[in-house]
């Protein structure tokens, strides 16, 4: 069995969840104080609810199955995590010049090139863009219930410009390491 799979999911206080059985899979849906997710399930997968849990079972022993089972697990555990806490991306904007402001739903970068670029905030995504006392460093804060929208969003404001080993500078998660190589030896 599948370490992941097998354990229940508790559904906390102020959460519904809706699971309705399909020939194309068990849709789930589930709803929170931070909102409404719903995905659907494979169809091998056998999701029931038991009072305040989810269990979740597969059918055999197949490694498709196998495979299935711990992922269909986390899918929905993410759904419930997201509609009571959200998740949350933090991301660094480093470089001489380089901001970060919100106009509106609007997010605008200057990060070196000779444009600037604005990305228009998804629907159920909230962008923040604290000032932070530090010269030439700028903080984004991404937040939302569905943890792979945050997540893609996230690694494409990343995607726009990555660090840089030389100097450092770009776009970078908080806890994200970047190391540093030394420039060229000068002439001697």
């Amino acid at each position: 069995m599948s370490r992941i799979g097998r354990q229940p999911i508790v559904i906390p206080a102020g959460v519904t969840v809706k699971i309705d059985g399909g020939s194309s899979g068990s849709f789930v849906e589930v709803k929170g104080p931070k909102g409404t997710l719903s995905q659907v399930m494979h169809p091998n997968m056998q999701i029931t609810q038991d009072g305040g849990t989810i269990n979740v079972a597969r059918p055999n022993d197949l490694k498709e199955n196998r495979s299935l089972h711990g992922l269909t697990r986390s899918l929905i555990n993410n759904m419930v995590v997201g509609v009571t806490d959200g998740f949350k991306k933090e991301l660094d904007v480093l470089g001489v010049g380089y901001t970060a402001t919100m106009q509106g739903k609007t997010l605008n970068l200057r990060i070196g090139f000779s444009h600037q670029v604005n990305i228009e905030t998804p629907e159920g995504i909230t962008i923040e863009a604290p000032q932070t006392n530090q010269p030439n460093t700028a903080k984004l804060i991404i937040s939302g219930a569905d943890k792979q929208k945050v997540g893609q969003l996230a690694a494409e404001i990343r995607k726009l410009r990555p660090p840089e080993p030389y100097l450092g500078k770009g776009i970078r998660y908080v806890d994200e390491r970047v190391r540093r190589k030394a420039g060229k030896a000068g002439k001697k």
